[in-house]
Formats: structure tokens, sequence, C-alpha cells
């Protein structure tokens, strides 16, 4: 019988804590998450994504990332469907599914995540991602404020 991806023995393997990492995400469940990357994480958000740029430490990420996802999008799903693991690195295939709450535009793009874990920690997370499809389901947004009209739009509310 082969063991499970989370008994003690493998529970540091870098699939099985990239796993938990998602699993933690998708509960809302912090301390989880908390428990799975590193004090230094380095979290790359790609260009060109809402989010794009660098956070480190796992509060840089919560509130530059986690949060902010959770401010702009209803129902933001991350789908891991395939890993593909070489050592330290984890990559993930996948896709995010969401629907922002100022246009109300749902969206389904496709993601790649690169993790490295080092002693059952994410040091390094980077992310690959369709960001015109993202935008596309922002689009009103980013049009508002590519031309500067966002502020007089909002105070008109």
């Amino acid at each position: 019988m082969p063991a499970s991806p989370l008994a003690p023995e493998t529970a540091d393997a870098p699939a099985a804590v990239v796993r938990r990492q998602y699993l933690a995400s998708a509960t809302g469940d912090l301390e989880l998450w908390r428990t799975v990357v590193a004090p230094d994480v380095e979290w790359i958000e790609a260009a060109g994504f809402p989010l794009a740029g660098t956070y480190r430490t796992p509060d840089g990420v919560i509130s530059g990332v986690f949060e902010q996802l959770a401010a702009a999008w209803d129902d933001w799903i991350t789908h891991d469907d395939t890993y593909v693991v070489d050592g330290e690195r984890v990559v993930v295939l996948g896709r995010y599914s969401a629907v922002n709450k100022a246009t109300g535009k749902a969206m389904s793009v496709r993601v790649a995540h690169c993790f490295i874990v080092r002693g059952g920690k994410i040091v390094r997370f980077e992310q690959i991602v369709d960001s015109a499809g993202v935008r596309a389901a922002m689009t009103a947004l980013w049009e508002l404020q590519n031309r500067g009209m966002l502020g007089s739009v909002a105070a008109s509310r």
C-alpha cells in the first residue's frame, strides 16, 4: 500500500508541502498556510497581473496578495491540476477562476506556479499567468484607471 502524501515520513516532500499550501489557501486557513512557507519566503506575482511584484515574508504575502484578491474578487479558486516535481522544485499547472467584484465579469485563466521547497518550507514562489484573461474580467476598471477617470467615477457613486 503506498504511503499517503501527507504521512509523517513524506510530509516534508516538496509536492506534499505545496499541496498543503493549496489546501490552506482554499480553506482560508492562514495558520496552516504559515506552517508551509519560510519566514523569508520570496513570492513573485507575474508582470501584467494586477498584484505584480515581489512579496517577502508570510505577512507580506497575506496582506499584499491574499487580502487584495479577497477584496477584488468573489469565489476565487486556484485549481491545482497537474504537479511536476524535480527535486526541490515543484511546478503546478492549473487555472484560476473568479468573478471580479467591480465588473461582475467571470474569468477562468491558465496558470503555472513554480515553487522551491527546502526543509519542508516553501522558500520561493513564482506565478506565470494569462494576465490578459484576468484583465478582460477587469476591463471596465482597467479602462477607467488607464484613462485617469477612476476618481471621478468613484466620486459620482
